[in-house]
């Protein structure tokens, strides 16, 4: 049984999982970057994550999604990148889709985005 965890937690998961894909590692820094927050914000974040066991962080300050991280972290961005897909595909332009996907990611059930990955499965 996991804990639940917050919608900006799941955002946090997800951007160092985009960052690990594009630069190799993640470190808070980039989180920052990526996202716009402060460094300040993203430290408090990266410890609570880390208290919860989601993260680690080794000496050189690298990040590393631990598997309830790295779990959690794949479901979103698989939405995220099939929602926006699917957006851009019914002609919304890829900017906004990629913010209205950051905001239906975290709310649409199990179910509904099965359905929606099955009734659009070629996109």
């Amino acid at each position: 049984m996991s804990l639940p965890i917050y919608e900006s937690a799941e955002d946090y998961l997800e951007a160092i999982l985009r960052i690990q894909e594009k630069k190799g590692v993640a470190h808070s820094v980039d989180i920052a970057e990526l996202k716009h927050y402060s460094k300040a914000s993203v430290s408090v974040a990266m410890k609570k994550l880390r208290e919860n066991g989601y993260i680690s962080m080794d000496k050189n300050g690298e990040l590393h999604l631990l598997p309830p991280g790295l779990e959690i972290a794949e479901r979103i961005y698989e939405r995220h990148q099939f929602l926006t897909r699917l957006l851009v595909s019914i002609g919304v332009d890829e900017e906004t889709a990629e913010e209205d996907a950051c905001k239906l990611e975290h709310d649409l059930s199990e179910v509904s985005f099965a359905k929606l990955k099955e009734a659009f499965k070629d996109i």
